[in-house]
């Protein structure tokens, strides 16, 4: 469906969602948003489905929250609609492993978007930024605390009070992006990625993304104890035994995702 605002595809174990305003640049408006929170519902109620891929087109990720739509709201209209909470944080909540896939601008909400996802992969024309300051506000979904968890105060206040563009390059060494793939193959690599995911057992990838999103919310000592728990709860699974008994019988394990 050409018109639709995502585009959605299940391959294998992996399922993809491809933000689709191309003349709007992927500016993120609210119908996108819901629609990519039903999608993203719909993918978490799978259990077939064990890894999620986020991508745009070429030439933007998302280029940003749409302006057009924010210019004239009100306070009152966007504290009683919750704007950006209603929609956007259901890729915050997503138990299941999510990739971005950024080619081109992923600029203010579209930067935003990756830092509630697991694994950001750029292609070398991704550019990162937060410019909302040029316009005389701030970020609204995340960018000043999940920002500065990724990189640290100092790049996080440049960053975000400068409103520059990043380079992939930049936001590689800076701990933003986790790889950067070849413009040629980056779908195909993208997808070798999220396989990799998939054939792995699917208990196990949701507990250690719980696990390591905990890490940013507790103490060190809580967090321990809370990794501690989830390995001990590993061991009810049947993941847990054909995995080890694979490993010592020197076969690939059949996981069955319980």
């Amino acid at each position: 469906m050409t018109d639709s605002l995502i585009l959605t595809e299940k391959n294998g174990a992996v399922f993809v969602i491809t933000l689709n305003r191309p003349n709007a640049m992927n500016a993120l408006c609210t119908p996108l948003m819901q629609a990519l929170k039903d999608a993203l519902q719909q993918a978490q109620q799978d259990d077939t489905i064990k890894v999620l891929v986020i991508m745009g087109s070429e030439k933007a990720f998302a280029a940003g929250a749409d302006i057009a739509e924010m210019k004239e709201k009100t306070y009152i209209e966007a504290y009683k609609e919750n704007y950006i909470t209603n929609a956007w944080e259901a890729l915050a909540t997503c138990r299941k492993p999510v990739i971005a896939a950024v080619r081109g601008f992923a600029l203010g909400g579209g930067a935003e978007l990756t830092m509630m996802c697991d694994i950001v992969l750029a292609s070398p024309t991704a550019k990162f930024g937060q410019p909302e300051v040029n316009l005389g506000i701030l970020p609204g979904a995340g960018a000043t605390q999940r920002l500065g968890k990724s990189v640290g105060k100092a790049k996080a206040m440049d960053w975000c009070l400068t409103g520059r563009m990043i380079s992939a390059e930049e936001a590689e060494r800076a701990g933003l992006v986790s790889q950067i793939l070849p413009e040629e193959t980056f779908v195909d690599d993208v997808m070798k990625v999220a396989q990799t995911l998939a054939k792995k057992s699917l208990p196990s990838l949701m507990m250690i993304k719980e696990a390591v999103l905990a890490s940013f919310e507790t103490p060190l000592a809580q967090g321990i104890t809370f990794e501690r728990r989830l390995f001990h709860a590993v061991f009810a699974t049947h993941d847990q035994k054909e995995g080890m008994a694979a490993f010592l019988e020197k076969r690939k394990p059949e996981f069955r995702d319980a």
